[in-house]
């Protein structure tokens, strides 16, 4: 069985990807990092697969585009 997925804290994910606050912050909105999930109503974090993901491929990572409703 599967570990289920953990979320990690700011601190956290800086530590694991050596990332500065605002380059993280503009990679996620260049598409370029995963983006947070919210775990409360003032706090979020980021799923441990996909900074694991990141960390495997930095520069071939991209954000996948929202699937459209139609």
């Amino acid at each position: 069985m599967a570990e289920p997925d953990r979320i990690l804290r700011i601190r956290t994910v800086l530590a694991r990807t050596g990332l500065s606050r605002s380059t993280l912050y503009r990679k996620i909105n260049e598409g370029s990092f995963p983006k947070q999930v919210a775990i409360s109503v003032h706090g979020a974090g980021w799923r441990e697969s996909a900074i694991n993901s990141w960390i495997a491929d930095p520069a071939g990572y991209h954000q996948a585009a929202p699937k459209a409703h139609t």
